[in-house]
């Protein structure tokens, strides 16, 4: 682009939804739904087998598809795909790994949506939520967990406001979910 031109103009308007490949959806919708609190949209078993061809290049019986809405935001979905008649096969991946991806949720609490995910028996990466101590999201709480087939989902509670009684800078040295000796 020349000076004086106009920028195009974007051809991306928006976000719809992330999708992942699951290998048992009832494990994958006590993850989802019942653990982290999606909502379910639709279920559908979807056997245009023609149209998964054309778009993904794959040889399929059929599959299953559920969307759930991720709360408080609006026509943004994460979509869970159990395949049926195709040459999957799970993998391993690990956060760092290149190609791997990973869903990041905003929650008012996670330390307690952490604890409750773990005692529900899911899998985390951590024992405990970290608080960030660097970066532009210095003060804010994460931790990544795993869900039934591996997939990384990480909770990011967003910094208190400087002042309020949640800020980590008034804290115990660690976090407040490191116990203080």
């Amino acid at each position: 682009m020349s000076a004086g031109q106009a920028a195009p103009a974007p051809l991306i308007t928006g976000f719809f939804h992330g999708g992942i490949a699951v290998s048992d959806m009832e494990r994958s919708l006590a993850f989802y739904r019942d653990a982290l609190g999606l909502e379910v949209h639709f279920d559908v078993t979807l056997d245009a087998v023609d149209y998964v061809r054309e778009v993904l290049g794959v040889v399929m019986r059929d599959a299953r598809l559920v969307y759930l809405r991720v709360p408080g935001s609006e026509g943004i979905f994460v979509e869970l795909i159990e395949y049926h008649g195709t040459d999957g096969r799970p993998v391993v991946p690990r956060a760092w790994d290149p190609g791997t991806g990973h869903l990041c949720f905003h929650v008012s609490d996670a330390a307690a949506l952490h604890a409750r995910v773990v005692a529900m028996g899911f899998r985390a990466r951590s024992p405990a939520v970290a608080t960030i101590p660097v970066g532009p999201n210095t003060g804010g709480r994460a931790a990544y967990l795993l869900d039934p087939d591996g997939y990384h989902v990480e909770l990011f509670q967003r910094p208190a406001p400087a002042g309020d009684p949640a800020d980590p800078a008034k804290a115990r040295p660690g976090g407040p979910d490191v116990p203080s000796r």
